[in-house]
């Protein structure tokens, strides 16, 4: 069975429940589509939560949104699609079978999913600071302060899931990189589906949350 088909560095035997190396790839693709379908509904939730928002409070939605630092949020935009594209050059890399390449890759994808997080827990703190957390510490002095407040609600809520699924990525990644250090097998076509799914839901987040003032 050639490497290109597993989406793997090695073409190990397969797992005693499957008939061949194929028929367990596919089946974890498979696996992995079914779990995308589940989050998909969640994240659309959210996004009909946010859809909701703004026809109901269109001028504290527009309010609330130009308090988000775009700025901070188009560079982590550029910082995760660029995680993508080596993300798809890791895949691409096992496929041929070239095991340096694709640890080179996985580890530059974790370091761009890291600073997302850093960067994301720097304006974390700048907006905790300025009282935009919703709860007892929140502070707004315009007027629609209570729709202002459910906004970020869901600012927070929607971000904060989004940092935990790219989190479990980075944690998936460093699992790989470990299993060939160890001369283990990496399948990395399974975890780069995940991966892009996480880009997917940032690039629907950004203009979403940044770009609702009209910026």
């Amino acid at each position: 069975m050639p490497a290109a088909r597993l989406g793997s560095v090695d073409a190990p035997a397969p797992a005693a429940q499957f008939d061949d190396v194929e028929q367990q790839r596919v089946s974890a693709s498979l696996g992995m589509w079914i779990f995308l379908t589940t989050e998909v509904l969640l994240f659309g939730a959210i996004f009909t939560a946010f859809a909701v928002h703004r026809y109901r409070w269109p001028d504290a939605t527009a309010a609330a949104s130009s308090h988000l630092d775009v700025t901070l949020g188009a560079l982590n935009t550029a910082v995760l699609l660029t995680s993508g594209f080596t993300m798809a050059l890791a895949v691409r890399a096992a496929a041929l079978g070239k095991r340096r390449a694709v640890a080179v890759t996985l580890a530059v994808t974790a370091l761009l999913g890291a600073a997302f997080l850093g960067i994301k827990a720097l304006e974390y703190s700048r907006e905790i600071d300025a009282g935009l957390l919703p709860g007892a510490t929140f502070r707004w002095t315009g007027s629609d302060a209570g729709p202002v407040q459910l906004f970020f609600v869901l600012y927070f809520l929607a971000t904060s899931l989004h940092a935990l699924h790219l989190a479990t990525g980075i944690a998936m990644i460093a699992f790989l990189l470990v299993r060939q250090i160890r001369g283990r097998d990496i399948p990395v076509e399974v975890p780069g589906l995940y991966w892009h799914f996480i880009d997917v839901v940032w690039i629907f987040l950004f203009p979403l949350l940044y770009l609702a003032a009209g910026r």
